[in-house]
């Protein structure tokens, strides 16, 4: 008996080991699997959390962006019921509007639009170390404490070297006309160029392509117009090519100008100037497609429809080809982008230095044909959205690390002291459902850093 049962007792010792390491392979597996299956979720937990949050962010500024707010300053008074014949012979005039008094450098409403430099935004010596805020149509310091000026420009994004230049004309000088009738105007000093690693702090790079002080017989001589000057870089060639809208101060000359660099900070050599397909052609814009593709987009037949065509492989030069868009819609001021395989462009009204209605257009062609959507602002009041906030389109640039998000930048003009002139910058959010900008006077997103979004009200 004991025999037998110190027997079974060995047998079962030399079994038990065995089993117990394969139990503990067995439980050791499965601990290091929950581990792999917990770090996944959490992963992807991460990830829809993220993209749930910005979504909601999205929603969330899009509810508060529709309800419609009221400005606290004075409207225009109501216009007189009697006959407008009878008000003329009477010699009564009628009371200014809100874009008249908007104009008027003397009136208040003007002043709200132009705050002083006190209040300036600076990015090196002002506001919370933490949060970026920008605030639309105050003066903008660069670092050197200097305001910025660079107006009707736009914004490249150079890859290699993970910069963004922000090209635009310099206004600093004197506003005055020409001649009597003649539009206000500043002579020529040339484009300014920006540079920037984070949208927020702008260093000056100085005049990448200065105008002519003595050659009269030359487009850029100072008594000429420069505007709109845009920058794209070419892959195939290397070059940074730059087109502008040149003319006399008449506006009679109606033609592009192109110049070339070899570095994004210039300088920049002035090649010619001319009139694209034999056509006229003022406010104007250029565009680069996904494919490397760029088009010339232009206002023409005194500004009464929009051209569009595609660029030569060196960006140098427009191709035969073209169509006509909007056609005696009259629309002017041109800035396009691209989202989800569907083209957009923002325009404005032809009136001058005063403000108008922007409107949306969609298109699933670049080259057409293009639908008119209305006008894309929203939030403020009436007065605000039949504005664009008091401010003229100029450029849009994809927000980086946001996908279907894009900053729109616009000109607030102060035409009786156009150094003076203010960036509205806001951001705006892609509705493929509705196409809405969220256009905003008093609230601002801006992206820094890696993509993150500052909301601030002031």
């Amino acid at each position: 008996m004991g025999m037998r049962s110190r027997h079974p007792k060995a047998l079962g010792f030399r079994c038990y080991p065995a089993s117990h390491r394969s139990l503990t392979l067995v439980l050791w597996s499965l601990a290091a699997l929950v581990v792999v299956v917990n770090f996944h979720l959490l992963i992807i937990h991460k990830e829809e959390a993220e993209s749930m949050s910005t979504h909601e962010i999205r929603r969330s500024i899009m509810r508060e962006l529709e309800v419609v707010e009221e400005e606290k300053f004075r409207l225009s008074p109501p216009r007189s019921r009697r006959n407008p014949r009878a008000v003329r012979r009477k010699g009564e005039k009628k009371p200014p509007t809100i874009v008249d008094e908007f104009l008027d450098q003397s009136s208040a409403v003007h002043d709200m639009f132009f705050p002083e430099l006190n209040t300036a935004v600076d990015p090196i010596n002002g506001g919370n170390d933490s949060m970026y805020f920008y605030y639309p149509g105050r003066i903008w310091l660069d670092t050197d404490g200097k305001p910025i000026q660079a107006h009707g420009g736009g914004v490249l994004y150079d890859k290699r070297t993970n910069t963004y230049f922000w090209y635009g004309e310099n206004k600093d000088g004197k506003t005055y006309k020409a001649h009597s009738k003649g539009a206000d105007r500043v002579d020529i000093i040339g484009v300014s160029c920006y540079s920037s690693k984070d949208l927020w702090t702008w260093k000056n790079e100085g005049l990448v392509l200065r105008g002519e002080e003595k050659n009269v017989t030359h487009d850029l001589h100072k008594s000429n117009v420069l505007e709109r000057p845009k920058v794209i870089y070419n892959d195939r060639t290397g070059k940074y090519v730059m087109w502008m809208h040149i003319d006399d101060a008449n506006y009679t000359k109606a033609s592009v100008g192109v110049a070339v660099s070899d570095s994004p900070t210039g300088p920049f050599t002035y090649l010619y100037s001319k009139r694209p397909h034999d056509c006229e052609s003022r406010d104007m814009t250029i565009f680069k497609d996904d494919d490397g593709k760029a088009y010339l987009i232009y206002s023409s037949e005194d500004n009464s429809e929009l051209h569009i065509g595609p660029l030569t492989d060196d960006y140098l030069d427009v191709t035969d080809v073209m169509r006509r868009l909007l056609i005696a819609q009259h629309r002017e001021a041109p800035a396009l982008f691209r989202h989800e395989g569907t083209y957009y462009m923002v325009t404005s009204g032809c009136t001058g230095w005063a403000p108008n209605t922007a409107l949306a257009h969609a298109a699933t062609s670049v080259m057409g044909p293009w639908e008119t959507l209305g006008n894309p602002c929203v939030g403020g009041n009436e007065v605000f959205r039949s504005t664009t906030f008091f401010s003229q389109s100029t450029f849009v640039l994809p927000v980086p690390g946001l996908p279907g998000s894009f900053i729109f930048m616009a000109d607030r003009w102060n035409p009786s002291d156009l150094i003076d002139s203010r960036s509205d910058v806001d951001a705006g959010f892609v509705n493929v459902q509705f196409f809405e900008f969220a256009l905003k006077s008093d609230k601002t997103l801006w992206p820094f850093g890696r993509g993150v979004v500052v909301i601030h009200s002031s």
